[in-house]
Parts: structure tokens; sequence; C-alpha cells
């Protein structure tokens, strides 16, 4: 079933060539973003009712449920970019900063919010406490959508790092072990992208969360209609990115499932972006991005890793 070769791409690159880190990391940030802008249309809506609509969908048009212009993004997107401002500005990841700036970024009446986010931060509000309690209800993709800033920080450093660094930001939320075990794997995912190694050792890391937690078996049946959960989010985002050649396919695949589509979108596109780099992402899908949610991308991408090239406290 998988194609984890390095194919060639229609913008001409593969998973395989050799690409800089700064590529990849801005291929994984702006694919974030895309995966969000191209999900969101399709977000909440059957295969078949996408067929219906668009026959397939393929173009960033807006819309959607939450009638979006075209190139606007979500939540995915929206804190993402919060959690990397709040890296930014204090040169690591501080539990409190990180719970004020989800405040901020929700005091700001985003377009969208998920339930699980709502109540973390609200809780975050009333007790001042940075851990919401832990709770197996808790197993969305929330946490999940929204760490690429943590991958861009740690590529390299210790593997000890990326995981503390993820639970700070994953439990002001999200407090759940099938939470943490799919957010950690897309974690070493995109490490290992970042750090050129081939698809085939993408495929082995989703292949080792099965093997631990078998609910998280993909090679089966086809996943659609994929809800928020973690465990369906992630087996699709798999089916996808391993199902495919390139970075376009993987996400007009993954979007065209529905379900929770921006964030199947926004979680294919970091992985598919890191692996295959900035040059890969059709240039239709750039131009049609929000210019200053690309603008924000680009640049906290390359400043993530400079901040990661510190040495580790």
């Amino acid at each position: 079933m998988p194609v984890v070769s390095g194919r060639k791409t229609e913008g001409g690159s593969c998973a395989s060539e050799r690409l800089t880190v700064e590529e990849r990391a801005v291929g994984a940030y702006l694919g974030l973003a895309i995966g969000d802008a191209l999900g969101a249309t399709t977000e909440f809506m059957t295969p078949r009712e996408i067929v219906r609509r668009y026959g397939e969908h393929r173009e960033i048009v807006g819309g959607g449920w939450l009638k979006l212009r075209p190139g606007a993004v979500t939540d995915d997107t929206g804190m993402s970019l919060a959690l990397g401002a709040s890296i930014l500005r204090h040169g690591r990841v501080d539990a409190r900063a990180v719970a004020e700036a989800f405040s901020d970024w929700m005091s700001s009446k985003p377009v969208d919010i998920g339930n699980t986010v709502r109540h973390g931060i609200k809780h975050y509000r009333k007790t001042g406490e940075t851990v919401v309690p832990e709770d197996p209800q808790h197993a969305g993709n929330g946490a999940c959508m929204r760490c690429l800033p943590i991958a861009l920080l740690n590529w390299q450093h210790p593997r000890a790092d990326l995981l503390r660094d993820a639970r700070i930001q994953s439990h002001i939320t999200h407090n759940c072990a099938a939470a943490d075990a799919g957010t950690a794997a897309i974690l070493t995912m995109l490490i290992s992208a970042l750090r050129g190694e081939p698809l085939s050792q993408l495929h082995a890391i989703a292949q080792s969360l099965a093997a631990e937690q078998p609910v998280f078996g993909f090679e089966g049946p086809r996943v659609e209609n994929p809800s928020g959960w973690i465990v369906d989010t992630l087996k699709a985002v798999f089916q996808a990115l391993f199902g495919n050649g390139n970075f376009e396919a993987v996400l007009v695949d993954v979007v065209n499932r529905g379900g929770d589509a921006d964030t199947t979108g926004a979680i294919a596109g970091m992985v598919a972006g890191a692996s295959y780099g900035s040059r890969a992402i059709p240039a239709r899908w750039k131009k049609a991005l929000d210019p200053a949610i690309h603008a924000a991308c680009e640049q906290q991408a390359r400043a993530l890793l400079i901040v990661g090239k510190r040495p580790c406290a």
C-alpha cells in the first residue's frame, strides 16, 4: 500500500533529495497553513457530499461551514502561530507564557475553536494551572495540530527535550495518553523529515506507534469522514502521506475524505511539507494563501530554527 520511496513531485524535488533544513521548515509551516486553508472548505462534509459539490476538491477557495474568504485559515494555524510567538519571545517553551498566548488568541475571537481547547483555556484563566486534569476524553487532535513549533525548536535537541516541550504545550488543553502518543509520533516524524530522513523512516515511526497502540493501526480500510479523535485523524493522515508520492497528492487525498478536514489537512501538510520541502508546494496554493499568514509562517519557521540552534538548557 505505501508509497514511501522518494518519488518526484510536481515541483521537481522529492523526499530523498538533499534539501536544506530551512527549506524543509518553511515547507512544513506553509504546508500546515495550506492544508488548513484547503481542508476548511470540506470540513464536516462527507466524501459523497464533496464529490457532488466539487467533483474533486483541489483549490483554495474558502467557504465551508465557516464561510471563510479564500486563503483564510482556522485554529490549527492560529494556535501554531500563537505557540511559536510565545517560544520566540521567551526563547523556550514556558508553560505560563504558552497558556497566556493561547488565552490571548482566544480573546482575539478566532473564527473557530474546539471545545476541549476552549475548556482548557478557561481552566487556566480560572485556576492559573497550566495542566488540565488527565482525562481520556481529551483524546482529540487539538494539541497535535499546533505542535510544529515544538519540532522546529527541538530538531537538533535530545528526544527528552522534545517530549517535555510537547507535553507542556499539550497539557494546557489536552491531557491524555492517546493524544500524547499521537502527538509524539507526529513530532518524531517531523524531526526525521527535517533531518532529511526518507519517507520509509517516517512510515516506520507510524508503524511503531501502531505496534505500541494497535488502535492507531492504519494499514487497513480507507478512513473516510475522520473525526476529531486523534486516532481517526492520524490514520487518515498516515494513509494519505504514505499512499501518495508528492505534496499535492497527499493534501488532495486527505481533504477529500471530509470530516475534520482542516486538521487532517494541517497535520498532513506539515509532515509532507517537511518531507518534500517548500519548492514542492504548488505555486497556486502559495499564492492563494492569505499573504499575512504566508509571511508569518515563513518568518516563524526561520526564527524557530535559529532559537533551536542555541545550546540546550
